[in-house]
């Protein structure tokens, strides 16, 4: 069994700490279930992770970018965007012409309406108290 230290990987990664962040990343991703590029050897995984990072078989920077991505909570991907589907027209809002063919209208407010409309609600614990009385 061959001893794997960290002068052997540090010419593959420069960075001691870095190392240890990409080694011990790989040992999760071989505890997980992940194929391994090198014989075991009867080695536990981080050693198993050290010896592939020494003799190259895994790359730091494939690391990088997995070890990145697994602690990502958020993936954005880009996908197209919906095409939007153009709204039927209900018998309400249809031409008089009995077509269905009619345009969709929507209400418009402006925020001085909308402002004026939300001060005269009333909370619901006091509408309550009001319905009592």
């Amino acid at each position: 069994m061959a001893r794997v230290t960290v002068e052997d990987c540090i010419d593959k990664v420069e960075n001691r700490f870095e190392l240890v962040l990409l080694a011990s990343h790989r040992a999760r991703v071989i505890a997980s279930g992940s194929p391994i590029t090198i014989a075991r050897d009867n080695d536990k995984n981080p050693v198993v992770a050290l010896r592939e990072i020494a003799d190259e078989t895994v790359t730091p920077d494939d690391l990088k970018e997995e070890f990145v991505h697994s602690l990502q909570k958020y993936v954005e991907v880009d996908e197209p965007e919906a095409e939007t589907v153009p709204l039927i027209a209900s018998s309400a809002t249809a031409t008089p012409g009995g077509d269905g063919a009619g345009e969709v209208q929507f209400d418009r407010m402006s925020e001085e309406d909308l402002l004026r409309g939300l001060e005269g609600l009333v909370p619901p614990s006091d509408r309550d108290d009001d319905e009592r009385e």
